[in-house]
């Protein structure tokens, strides 16, 4: 079964479901119209009990997806229009992650930003060689709001975390996997086959089992996260309309059109 809806192409394999973000001309951007099918979507799986397995993972090699916004996008956007998209973004990734499957990140490009999040909204995480992961919030005067202040720690400790997200910088495969950030690195050529092989392992085991043991952890951690997610969201608002964000929005456009005037006056090649 292959279905493409706006933005994202859908196909059952078995038990598994593959989602593919499929906007290439724009990065694989989570649009606010792909993040409301993605909504629907998963309201959907969560009733589903023939699919055990659901993969995400973005069209082409060069990005997974860059994610919700970046300066430009933003500075296009009222500050309502952020914090909402913002909000639903946290509510569609949250739904994402109480589904009753396993979910699986095949990263198989650049991931930047909000697209981080929903891989970290994700039960594993798999990248080609290539991958590079950012979060590049705090560089624009923010901080990543859809739910990386809250599930990053998890995966690498607090202080790793602050600081990865702190500095902003830009980590490779390599790192991301010494940081327990993704649970292995495969060749690009292979990157699909390799998560196709381990999506069917899981979903040839018993279903009650492995639901089971989901369920559990996400019960283990479900009170402090709670209250970590309502202190994000709160901060984040607040964020939003401070003068942070407008200095980091006119610093970063004015380096982006500097950039852009030098590009112009260099003489063209023979």
């Amino acid at each position: 079964m292959l279905k493409k809806i706006d933005g994202l192409i859908v196909e059952r394999v078995s038990k598994v479901l593959y989602l593919t973000i499929d906007r290439p001309a724009d990065l694989n951007r989570l649009s606010p119209e792909l993040i409301d099918h993605l909504g629907l979507l998963f309201a959907e799986l969560r009733e589903d009990p023939d699919i055990h397995v659901v993969v995400i993972s973005g069209s082409g090699n060069d990005f997974f997806s860059m994610g919700l916004l970046n300066p430009a996008i933003r500075a296009s956007l009222s500050k309502d229009d952020v914090i909402r998209l913002v909000r639903r973004a946290n509510a569609v990734f949250d739904a994402m992650e109480a589904l009753p499957q396993i979910v699986i990140a095949a990263i198989n490009g650049k991931v930047m930003a909000g697209a981080v999040e929903l891989s970290l909204a994700c039960d594993l995480r798999y990248a080609a060689t290539h991958v590079t992961m950012q979060m590049p919030e705090a560089s624009w005067g923010g901080f990543p709001g859809a739910g990386a202040p809250v599930r990053l720690p998890l995966l690498v400790g607090k202080a790793r975390a602050l600081e990865l997200i702190c500095t902003a910088r830009e980590i490779d495969s390599v790192e991301m996997n010494q940081l327990g950030l993704v649970q292995g690195v495969h060749p690009q050529a292979s990157l699909k086959d390799a998560v196709a092989k381990i999506a069917q392992t899981i979903a040839d085991n018993g279903p009650l089992a492995v639901r089971g043991a989901k369920r559990i952890m996400a019960a283990r951690q479900e009170p402090g996260t709670r209250a970590a997610r309502e202190l994000s969201d709160a901060l984040r608002h607040a964020l939003e309309w401070s003068l942070d964000v407008n200095e980091g929005i006119d610093r970063k456009s004015t380096r982006l059109n500097s950039s852009h005037s030098a590009k112009s006056r260099m003489p063209s090649s023979a």
